[in-house]
């Protein structure tokens, strides 16, 4: 995908529904193409945040593990959604591991390329934590849902 195609998927892609022209543009300068063989590891939980993703196609298992279950899936990301949320918060460390659950083809945008141009337009930087947080919030949902379906449904209710 040449920065045309790129540029075409960031303009219509929902998490940047209404952002303004000139903050896309940014963006699309610390965008990329990153593909992911069926299984392969995208990042791992507390390695150093470097990117986020936007999904084109394929999907992602977004992980945590457990001694006693191994990894346990969180979440599903598929094409349209956004992956990645910690390179934006200090420590800028990852808090799960994501692996392709297929192929998986991605726009990936380049954490330190994001943080230098946030950091010389907080405008941009103050839209994007308002994006962001919404992707972090989703995935503490999830992540509740998941820990209330592996312990609640062995808790006896009390009276």
């Amino acid at each position: 995908m040449d920065i045309k195609n790129i540029e075409k998927v960031v303009n219509e892609h929902p998490f940047f529904k209404g952002m303004q022209k000139e903050y896309i543009n940014e963006l699309i300068g610390c965008a990329s193409n990153a593909g992911f063989k069926t299984g392969e590891n995208i990042f791992r939980q507390s390695e150093q945040a470097n990117h986020f993703y936007i999904i084109t196609t394929g999907r992602v298992a977004v992980e945590i593990e457990s001694a006693d279950r191994g990894a346990i899936t969180i979440q599903t990301v598929e094409p349209g959604n956004v992956l990645g949320w910690s390179w934006l918060f200090p420590p800028y460390i990852w808090h799960y591991d994501a692996r392709a659950s297929e192929a998986t083809d991605t726009i990936a945008f380049d954490a330190r390329c994001l943080v230098g141009k946030c950091e010389s337009n907080p405008a941009l930087g103050y839209d994007l934590m308002k994006r962001f947080s919404g992707v972090v919030i989703e995935r503490l949902q999830a992540t509740h849902l998941q820990l209330m379906d592996m312990y609640g449904a062995n808790k006896k209710p009390t009276t």
